[in-house]
């Protein structure tokens, strides 16, 4: 029997190729989307969701959130993911809205409906997710599995040279989840980058029509063709392949730390825990061809 999944989203381009695989996986069930401002304002993160999820033909239901951090101003991604965050790709209206609990209500809410048994991917700022834990520390007893994508913990971030971007978005709400007590798989660019889909891996979807490759070639169009780059890093379905399947990667076993300080905004650690249990598991290999199979579930269940 499949387990409850929640995903928590940004969406931007590789959000949408996030939200396409956990409507396909085999061993988790998607039960609720939540959006969060972060490549792209709330707006555009939250209508995005909508759009993908009725692309795909899924009926889910969308949770709002944070229109902004918890301290600080938005800093966007838009220059990576296009003005809208699709990456230009221009969907449909969708015909459903969102509920009428915010995020950080649901994430409570469900957390309490499936306790022990539910599963959480986070793949933009982790500011929903804090406010929850805010609301209702038992989460963090609460969740069967929390998936974060977000760190920079073996080398360089791709915002500064410390950080990487969901983390430096919203530092605090960052710092606030690692020191909640919660259990956490951390999915930083120290795997994320060594996934991708090159230019010529994209070309080979130039025929299929099926609607979760169709969103995969539509998404990464623009950068891959008129902006000329050689690959698109998988950060965030990689999170969600991590859920289905953490055996895809091997894991160092410490204690995560986040620095909120002007200098090293969002730079995040590890270290060995020095209590009698430790608290996240910091992914630092993938394997490519686990992450392979996970991402066929793509095309191989309608």
């Amino acid at each position: 029997m499949s387990r409850p999944l929640l995903l928590d989203v940004d969406t931007g381009v590789d959000d949408a190729i996030a939200i396409a695989l956990a409507t396909r996986l085999v061993d988790h069930s998607l039960v609720a989307v939540t959006t969060v401002a972060g490549n792209v304002p709330i707006e555009f993160a939250t209508d995005n969701t909508l759009k993908v999820l009725a692309w795909l033909k899924q009926d889910i239901p969308v949770y709002r959130g944070a229109s902004e951090p918890l301290v600080r101003a938005l800093h966007t991604a838009r220059e990576h993911h296009g003005h809208d965050g699709l990456g230009g790709w221009t969907l449909p209206s969708a015909q459903t809205g969102v509920q009428e609990q915010t995020a950080p209500e649901a994430i409570v809410r469900l957390a309490r409906e499936h306790r022990g048994d539910i599963t959480f991917v986070f793949v933009g700022p982790l500011t929903n997710l804090a406010i929850a834990l805010n609301l209702e520390p038992r989460i963090a007893d609460w969740v069967h599995r929390l998936v974060i994508m977000g760190g920079a913990f073996f080398g360089p971030g791709n915002v500064t040279s410390d950080a990487e971007f969901n983390i430096f978005v919203d530092p605090e709400a960052a710092a606030a989840v690692a020191r909640s007590g919660v259990r956490a798989t951390w999915v930083g660019l120290d795997v994320s980058h060594q996934t991708s889909i090159s230019s010529g891996q994209w070309a080979r979807l130039a025929g299929p029509d099926e609607g979760g490759l169709t969103l995969v070639r539509e998404v990464t169009r623009q950068a891959l063709t008129e902006l000329g780059r050689a690959a698109i890093h998988l950060h965030d379905p990689l999170a969600v392949a991590v859920a289905e399947r953490p055996q895809i990667c091997t894991y160092f076993t410490g204690d995560v730390g986040i620095d909120t300080g002007h200098v090293q905004r969002g730079k995040t650690r590890v270290t060995t825990s020095v209590g009698p249990t430790a608290s996240a598991n910091v992914a630092r290999e993938v394997d490519q061809h686990g992450f392979d199979t996970v991402l066929r579930m793509l095309v191989d269940r309608s």
